[in-house]
């Protein structure tokens, strides 16, 4: 089943290991101690050595660094005590565990030491004869369970490196999203209300000077807004999650004979040149090479005080070349705005370049109406073919 987002899978609470531990020790012991002769009775003293260590355990947030001397000091009393063997060592194991998890490599593997040397002394200071499986097998259990906590402390460190990672992931694809949102409502709202502006602007100057003319005008406004209402409502379609983020019919090679008649309607001079079948291109670089057009043409109008534009398209290789050459005053030395950087983002996702020279190619420029070529060189991928 799908966690939520948002989700943790975490380990056992410290209070919950606690009493557990406890449980452990003390019902251990008690069981223990009733199949041992000749061992001292367990008393409160006892009781409280054997919860001592659990108790210790606690500290595993806020001071984890005394958990492994502590539980090991805990344990060393019961026995010097004289009171019954039982599993009265296992908050100290749990101890070794839970510090080799924490990152103090160095204290785990301190505390295992000293366990197996004491087991040493110990097994000397008795006498015992197989001292040797003694110490091996007491270093070998201390270190296993600081290996346990290093696997822990690894597989956490896994898990918390895949998080970051996914939620930078997300976070770049969130902007991302974003940022071909941005460029949609640009290439929308900028284009139509330039085109609205320049009409309105014809529109009022033949209300006076050439009534005849005024209806082609007014129809061309009203073409303009209708289509960008429809396009912006589907942006916000996209904004409220009710669709899609290009629903409907999305910007292609076979709409762009409308750029083109708009852009006449609004009083430009425009030939459009070489049209490509949008069989052999993919939709995306469709969309790419409309926007392109849409707002070489858009700043055009706007900026270059051009009277005429040639738009041209063609298949070379695997690439989509598309041209947008005019007449005017380019940039007028200004620097590239919103909708040229939106155009370049477009082209340089699918792996192509984008590039502003003068329309015969690039040489100094011999005059203020030198002109611009907008030039973008798409590649078609798999999906594209050849001339």
């Amino acid at each position: 089943m799908q966690r939520p987002y948002g989700f943790r899978r975490k380990g056992p609470p410290t209070s919950f290991i606690a009493i557990a531990v406890a449980l452990v020790q003390v019902l251990g012991t008690v069981f223990a101690a009733s199949r041992q002769d000749g061992a001292r009775s367990l008393d409160a003293l006892a009781f409280l050595l054997l919860l001592a260590g659990p108790a210790v355990l606690l500290l595993r947030r806020r001071m984890p660094v005394l958990m492994v001397p502590l539980t090991f000091a805990a344990a060393l009393a019961y026995l010097l005590a004289g009171y019954p063997w039982g599993p009265v060592v296992v908050s100290f194991a749990v101890s070794l565990l839970l510090s080799a998890a924490a990152g103090l490599r160095w204290l785990a593997w301190l505390g295992a030491g000293s366990a197996a040397v004491t087991v040493l002394l110990w097994s000397l200071l008795g006498s015992d004869e197989s001292w040797p499986l003694r110490v091996s097998a007491a270093a070998a259990w201390a270190a296993i369970f600081v290996l346990l906590g290093e696997g822990f402390r690894r597989r956490k460190e896994r898990v918390a490196e895949y998080r970051r990672r996914r939620a930078a992931a997300e976070q770049a694809e969130r902007d991302e999203y974003r940022l071909t949102l941005a460029r949609d409502i640009h290439d929308v709202v900028a284009h139509s209300l330039s085109m609205i502006n320049v009409q309105a602007s014809v529109a009022l100057h033949l209300g006076t000077n050439e009534p005849e003319r005024l209806r082609p005008a007014l129809e061309a406004i009203k073409a303009a807004s209708k289509e960008s209402l429809a396009e912006v409502r589907q942006l916000l379609g996209v904004l409220r999650d009710d669709a899609p983020l290009h629903p409907g019919a999305r910007p292609g090679l076979a709409r762009i004979p409308e750029l083109v008649e708009h852009a006449r309607l609004a009083g430009l001079r425009v030939e459009l040149a070489n049209p490509v079948d949008p069989a052999g291109v993919g939709e995306q670089q469709q969309e790419a090479a409309y926007r392109v057009v849409q707002e070489a043409l858009s700043n055009v109008r706007r900026h270059s005080g051009a009277a005429a534009a040639v738009v041209r398209l063609a298949v070379v290789g695997n690439t989509l070349q598309v041209t947008v050459d005019d007449d005017g005053a380019g940039l007028g030395g200004s620097e590239p705005g919103n909708g040229l950087t939106g155009m370049r983002e477009r082209v340089e996702a699918l792996g192509g370049s984008l590039a502003l020279l003068p329309p015969d190619g690039p040489r100094p420029n011999k005059g203020p109406n030198r002109g611009l070529r907008v030039e973008a060189r798409i590649p078609l991928g798999t999906e594209g073919t050849g001339p």
